[in-house]
């Protein structure tokens, strides 16, 4: 959508950080995301507000608060402070970042728990609970581990498992153990409160499939719909750091339900300091708009159990929820003992310029849930070679000339043919910032910069500068001028993603904040423009190199005594990859295949299905994720890699008999492997 007559009254939230720990660069990926659109919304002349908070309560906090030795309050105060510093160095501007841990948050979800229950989706039931007998209390999903009892992989989490996606109840895990004591658990009955999400499912199919998610993620939602909704445990046991649930003493909310409550809370102690109408923005039939930007991993609580609970309790529901993918770093996820988990704190210890990873996540962000790589090399490449060398070089080459010979005054430009393709260039830009297609918009304006540098050199007013003359003086001023004007379009379209470098830009120009109808404007005749100054420096690899030296962390503890790992709201990072020897290599079985069909899937909006010959079997059935790169028939009679062993897997559109390898980054795929000619039917992959 491009410039939209109206305004528009819109609402956007991040999910909260959990206040256990440092904001890093995977955190950073969804809140630079949120601020880049919430900054390009505003600049079309949109009434946003934008709201945050820490996630505060439960049992993580309470322990860690424990083991230093001072109250959860002041833990929580403390991380706020640091969170709060963190967000607004990197230019991330909250209209109001606050607290999980509020009067507002304790009002709404008490009230919100006693319409749901006044609604009937409440219920009580006594359930058998793990409980840790060295510590003497009941664990939460995140401090119990074991083996998962769908995939069997080692070492998950009681909530749910980070290899297959499974969700289960910790009594479910196979070999449990303590992540607090490393005692086995034993099992205690206990009477906990229960939404019944079960009773919801119509409404949360209808929901899900009306626009309100990316097609990938109502996908995913279709498979947790087959596999049936469970009711949703909200309640836990003393000890536990968070709100007590009104008349049930001992029994308090779990995380969960509070933390997304925490958006309205929010927003409502906004309202109470700003003056605004709190039910304009979340009565049932409200106009306004809303938007969560959050994580692909907590997709599963915003998109089924966060619309159930505001539908059942009165409230309206988002309008969209976007979710992102993670952040790997060179290709990897995220390592300690690499450095490459690198906290925001680091980096701008060590790098300095926060707009730089700005630039570099937006030129790698789409509207999928892709997760998108942090690679550190490109991030020097890049930065040096699209901001330093295309952006900033258009007025280092051009402005001097503007103060020195013509006393800082521009001279008007008309019918200027790259100019007006700048100015032409305005409903794309905006399109795909609204979609949060913010690589395709990068990309676009890195084109414009490469044509105004282009009519830059072409011009050479270092050149015409050292020519006698009036005729050459004036071609020169008007060249400069008209380098400026561009620049000037430049920086209006790379505002949303480079706020402060924009900000000096605006100085620099002597020109009004740039809003997006700006566009249609220039700088006139004779006007007054100040001193150039240098606005940003190269990377330097050097720089590169102290900051990944000095976050390596050498890892020597026992994964059986380690400390549990938090499961934030958003957590915008995969952990780190285990190796796995060659023995475990060897299981894998990759046949050389050849597609004898391929063919389109009815409601599938990234699938093929084909039709694979391995010799022995002439009809393996798979579904592979290549829609978006291929006509099916361009296919057929291709030889291809496939894993010929992997479990058969039972899908919606029919079972998958297997998996064909692809590759794919942010430039382009997925590309299906295909083997060297020579290659035969039916060959083993070694």
């Amino acid at each position: 959508m491009a410039t939209v007559k109206s305004p528009r009254k819109i609402l956007v939230t991040s999910a909260l950080p959990y206040a256990n720990g440092s904001i890093h660069l995977g955190h950073l990926v969804e809140y630079i995301q949120t601020d880049i659109w919430v900054r390009f919304q505003k600049m079309q002349g949109h009434t946003v507000h934008y709201v945050c908070a820490d996630d505060t309560h439960g049992t993580p906090i309470m322990l860690r608060a424990e083991k230093e030795g001072v109250t959860p309050e002041a833990l929580i105060e403390g991380v706020h402070k640091e969170h709060s510093a963190d967000f607004k160095e990197f230019l991330v501007e909250f209209d109001h970042y606050y607290s999980t841990n509020a009067p507002e948050n304790k009002e709404l979800s008490q009230s919100i728990y006693k319409k749901l229950k006044a609604n009937g989706k409440i219920a009580t039931k006594t359930i058998e609970q793990f409980y840790d007998p060295v510590k003497n209390m009941f664990l939460p999903d995140r401090f119990i581990k074991g083996e998962c009892p769908k995939c069997h992989a080692k070492d998950q989490y009681g909530d749910s498992c980070e290899v297959c996606g499974a969700t289960y109840n910790p009594t479910e895990l196979i070999n449990a153990y303590s992540a607090v004591s490393g005692a086995a658990p034993i099992r205690k009955e206990t009477e906990h409160y229960f939404f019944k999400l079960s009773e919801c499912e119509d409404f949360l199919k209808d929901w899900t499939r009306s626009g309100t998610l990316q097609g990938e993620a109502a996908n995913k939602m279709s498979e947790w719909f087959e596999n049936g909704l469970n009711d949703w445990d909200i309640s836990r046991d003393a000890p536990y750091f968070g709100f007590e649930i009104p008349d049930a003493p001992g029994k308090y909310f779990y995380v969960w339900l509070d933390a997304p409550i925490g958006y309205m809370a929010s927003f409502k102690k906004l309202c109470r300091d700003a003056g605004l109408d709190f039910d304009e923005y979340w009565k049932k039939d409200s106009s306004t708009e809303l938007y969560h930007f959050i994580g692909k991993d907590i997709l599963y609580f915003h998109a089924l159990f966060w619309p159930a609970t505001l539908e059942f309790s009165g409230y309206r529901k988002p309008t969209q929820i976007f979710a992102h993918g993670f952040l790997t770093v060179n290709g990897e996820k995220m390592s300690k003992s690499r450095g490459t988990f690198i906290t925001a704190r680091s980096y701008l210890e060590h790098i300095k310029n926060p707009e730089y990873l700005r630039y570099y996540y937006a030129a790698k962000l789409n509207s999928s849930m892709e997760d998108i790589d942090l690679s550190l090399d490109d991030f020097v490449a890049r930065v040096n070679s699209d901001l330093v060398g295309k952006y900033i070089n258009i007025a280092s080459r051009t402005a001097g000339f503007i103060n020195k010979r013509f006393d800082g005054k521009l001279k008007a430009t008309t019918k200027h043919p790259v100019i007006e393709a700048l100015k032409g260039a305005q409903k794309l830009i905006a399109e795909a910032y609204e979609a949060r297609e913010y690589g395709k918009a990068l990309r676009e304006i890195m084109r414009l910069a490469d044509l105004a540098n282009a009519d830059v050199a072409e011009a050479a007013p270092w050149v015409k500068a050292k020519q006698a003359g009036d005729l050459a003086a004036q071609e020169l001023h008007l060249d400069c001028s008209a380098a400026l004007e561009m620049f000037r379009l430049l920086s209006l379209y790379l505002k949303p993603v480079l706020p402060k470098l924009v900000a000096e830009v605006e100085r620099f120009l002597n020109i009004a904040p740039l809003n997006w109808g700006a566009v249609a404007d220039s700088m006139t005749d004779g006007h007054q423009i100040n001193a150039y100054e240098h606005l940003i420096t190269r990377v330097d690899t050097k720089l590169i190199e102290a900051m990944t030296e000095a976050n390596k962390e050498n890892l020597t503890v026992s994964p059986q005594v380690a400390a549990p790992v938090a499961k934030p709201m958003a957590t915008t990072v995969l952990p780190e990859a285990e190796y796995i020897s060659i023995d475990d290599f060897t299981k894998v079985d990759l046949r050389i295949a050849k597609i004898v069909n391929a063919e389109h899937v009815e409601g599938a909006e990234k699938l093929l299905k084909l039709t694979l010959d391995i010799g022995e079997e002439k009809s393996r059935q798979v579904f592979a994720g290549i829609k978006s790169a291929y006509d099916p028939t361009t296919l057929v009679g291709r030889l291809t890699v496939m894993v010929a062993n992997l479990a058969p897997r039972k899908m919606k559109f029919g079972m998958s008999e297997g998996m064909v390898l692809a590759a794919s980054d942010e430039n382009g795929g997925p590309f299906i492997l295909s083997p060297d000619a020579g290659a035969s039917l039916g060959m083993r992959v070694k």
